[in-house]
């Protein structure tokens, strides 16, 4: 396999407010695909960076008494806060206010002016009376020239997609004062995309395989329309925050000109920072540059920005790659925050939701096509459940809990006769799977990726249950120990292949499975090899536990601050202390659950049955339902109070309380049960 090198960028978020899910889709994404590229072992450089210039910054600055510059600055910490918060991996976020972009972008027009595709023209602009300044494109609206739809903004129709100037627009008013803007001329400068040179680059650029058919189709409209394409603006007028015109006094670059630049300036502030040749690895003609975006900004990234690199010439390069995606919507709605139907990032993490949940759901939603996915809470608490939870972790649930207390923690062969030098054909269909799932991950189809992985969990469990390894404990031959043995080490191996395949979109879940495995950082290359017999694993501990659906809920719930006036802080009740005599009334004993199953009428409980090993079972309800499925439980040790009075319920008679833990503090969300160490047996008082 050839090594690649990757330079892999995402859209750049405006710097006027925190992220939102749609940039979260986008990351998780991209990011999703530069972990599988990084597990094949080729050299990626992930880079991203805030869009800071424009009026819409300045006005927002001005009316929160600040400079722009300060602006800017204060929305670092919540980028911080929220990239790493759902295991974004950029190896460096920058910001378009930068040395680099300022140098960047003035040495990418001078090239353009040199190559005689600047056009400097006097032009009509709207003007807001009120408020004493030129408007941008995005503080007019009108009716869209093309489609007629109302509330359009003043470069592009949201409706129709129709590309124009502001001037365009029927009916424009001010978003900033409402005011009717009136005409005034200005000099401005123009990159010139209508010169055949450019056009006749971008026919060529646009075939192939650097854009999905569905952007190069559109893309080709574009090209191919009666209008062609039309000039580029660049500039704008004082008052503007942004990088100057070199050698234009009181002009500013147009945001769109120098936003894309800042992918580069990211980069080479990187490159700085490593100490490696930013120019050199842009010349380099195994770099491939790769840009993930949303399918508004198709236009500027499929035509503008190609050709500005193109004619800016060595060492920058034209895009090898664009891939676009859909807008999300919450519960088949588009994102509102009047209405409260967006997914509030930061919210997500407040309230304790698993960042890797949404990770999952969102990959198992993505394809490579440019369609919308949509968020259903109901949808997104039965996935994560059944899939995450209910197969893929139950698998190494079920099996160490063997492997620890009757094997001491150390694997055994995997061939069906425990005895063999071929593993069991299930580890061979697992292992025949990954360059499937590498191609699908590859070609970002990772909804197809999410759901071949969790189909091969599903024939693990079916195949674990076939063997019904908890009778062949019970039965503890010679003969049914060996098979025991080979059918856990079996399962832990097609746990470690699944943590493989699901890797790149459940990182931080791969690295708890990597300490409980005890192996080094997984490649893709390990499906390929085995843990041999001997090999020792950790204790289980909980990787995942279920979806609490009042977690979700609270995710819609408007935040609420409340301040006492007079009233002193509630202060937490204090820990009830006991002697040591009344402790030891308590009678905790070690117990073997030999049969569990839902409770008819109730969301809650499990009925469980318990060895307590006192010569019969005893009957316990449990409210642990939310966290195991009943057949995973059967054969596993726990803790129960083993004197306590029975309590006659509806559903019959509970003999005693298993004991389980849970933060009620608002922390992590699930129930525990408690875990005896290898060796213990029923009966054993736990004093």
């Amino acid at each position: 396999m050839n090594l690649r090198k990757l330079f892999v960028t995402t859209a750049l978020p405006y710097a006027n407010g925190p992220l939102h899910i749609g940039h979260i889709m986008e990351y998780i994404q991209a990011d999703i695909w530069v972990r599988f590229q990084r597990m094949q072992g080729h050299t990626v450089y992930f880079v991203g960076a805030d869009d800071a210039h424009g009026a819409p910054i300045m006005i927002a600055a001005e009316k929160a008494g600040m400079s722009p510059k300060e602006f800017v600055t204060q929305i670092g910490p919540d980028r911080a806060r929220t990239l790493q918060g759902f295991e974004i991996g950029f190896d460096h976020w920058h910001s378009t206010e930068s040395p680099e972009n300022t140098e960047l972008s003035q040495r990418i027009y001078v090239r353009l002016r040199e190559n005689e595709l600047i056009a400097i023209r006097p032009v009509e602009q709207l003007f807001d009376p009120v408020k004493g300044m030129f408007l941008a494109d995005r503080y007019v609206k009108g009716q869209c020239p093309s489609c007629g739809a109302p509330d359009q903004y003043g470069d592009a129709c949201e409706v129709c997609g129709a590309v124009y100037s502001a001037t365009e627009l029927k009916n424009p008013y001010s978003v900033l004062s409402g005011a009717k803007p009136e005409l005034r001329t200005s000099e401005h400068y123009f990159f010139m995309l209508s010169d055949p040179r450019c056009t006749d680059f971008l026919r060529q650029w646009t075939q192939g395989s650097r854009l999905q058919p569905e952007v190069a189709n559109k893309a080709r409209e574009w090209l191919e329309g009666e209008r062609g394409l039309a000039d580029w603006d660049i500039s704008r007028d004082a008052p503007y925050f942004g990088i100057p015109i070199p050698d234009a006094p009181g002009k500013f670059f147009y945001v769109w000109l120098e936003a894309p630049v800042g992918y580069l300036a990211s980069l080479k502030a990187y490159c700085a920072r490593q100490g490696l040749d930013f120019e050199a690895l842009l010349r380099d003609p195994a770099t491939e540059q790769i840009h993930f975006i949303g399918k508004d900004i198709i236009y500027f990234h499929t035509l503008f920005w190609p050709a500005m690199l193109k004619f800016a010439g060595p060492p920058f390069k034209v895009p090898d790659r664009v891939y676009v995606h859909g807008f999300i919507t919450v519960s088949g709605e588009k994102m509102s925050k009047s209405r409260g139907t967006g997914v509030d990032p930061l919210r997500y993490l407040e309230v304790g939701l698993n960042p890797e949940w949404l990770r999952y759901y969102i990959a198992a939603k993505l394809n490579s096509h440019v369609e919308d996915i949509d968020f259903n809470t109901e949808d997104f608490v039965a996935r994560v459940n059944s899939d995450l939870v209910g197969k893929f972790v139950n698998i190494a649930s079920r099996a160490s809990n063997f492997i620890q207390k009757t094997f001491g923690g150390m694997l055994g062969e995997t061939s069906p006769t425990a005895g063999g030098v071929d593993p069991d054909p299930i580890v061979q269909a697992f292992q025949g799977r990954a360059g499937e799932l590498a191609h699908l991950y590859e070609t970002r189809e990772f909804g197809k990726v999410m759901r071949e992985v969790m189909a091969l969990a599903d024939s693990a469990n079916e195949w674990f249950d076939a063997r019904r390894p908890w009778e062949l404990a019970k039965a503890g031959g010679a003969d049914q120990q060996r098979q025991l043995h080979a059918v856990c080490s079996v399962a832990i191996n097609l746990f470690r292949l699944l943590t493989i395949y699901l890797a790149p979109v459940l990182p931080a879940l791969a690295r708890e499975a990597e300490a409980f495995l005890r192996v080094k950082p997984l490649r893709w290359a390990h499906a390929q090899q085995l843990l041999p017999a001997g090999h020792r694993i950790a204790p289980y501990q909980h990787l995942m536990v279920r979806v609490d659906p009042k977690l979700v809920a609270a995710l819609f719930e408007p935040r609420t601050v409340v301040t006492p006036v007079s009233a002193p802080a509630a202060q937490a009740p204090e820990p009830l202390t006991i002697g040591i005599d009344e402790f030891s009334k308590i009678d905790l004993r070690i117990a073997r659950i030999t049969a569990a199953e839902a409770v008819d009428g109730s969301d809650k409980l499990l009925k469980l049955t318990l060895d307590v090993g006192d010569g019969r079972t005893r009957q316990v309800f449990s409210g642990i339902k939310s966290a195991y499925r009943p057949a995973d439980l059967v054969g596993r040790l726990t803790v129960v109070v083993a004197n306590l009075a029975p309590r006659k319920m509806k559903f019959g008679l509970s003999e005693g309380m298993v004991l389980a833990a849970s933060d009620e503090q608002g922390g992590h969300p699930g129930l525990f049960l408690l875990d005896p160490d290898p060796g213990a047996h029923p009966g054993m008082r736990v004093r």
